[in-house]
């Protein structure tokens, strides 16, 4: 499971993300720290999902100071079956 999905983030004001960001770096440090000490991490698998977290954030952030990303998005269309062709 994610740490904080796409849709999160977007939802976040420029001060909620910056605050995400030390947060997440925080313990991606103390972990890295554990690891580097010959400490056994209780979920190593946390520290890549931080490290993605962080770049996710990071990378929205920098979409909005260029103005790249949308501000509002499109809901996807639900497909329905297709029909089959007959001869």
């Amino acid at each position: 499971m994610p740490i904080i999905r796409l849709k999160d983030i977007k939802g976040m004001s420029a001060e909620e993300r910056t605050e995400k960001v030390s947060e997440f770096r925080a313990e991606l440090a103390r972990l890295k720290t554990m690891v580097r000490a010959g400490g056994a991490v209780e979920n190593p698998a946390r520290i890549r999902e931080l490290r993605k977290a962080i770049a996710k954030i990071l990378t929205i952030e920098n979409e909005d100071k260029l103005g790249i990303r949308k501000k509002e998005e499109k809901p996807a269309k639900k497909r329905g079956k297709k029909e089959k062709k007959t001869k």
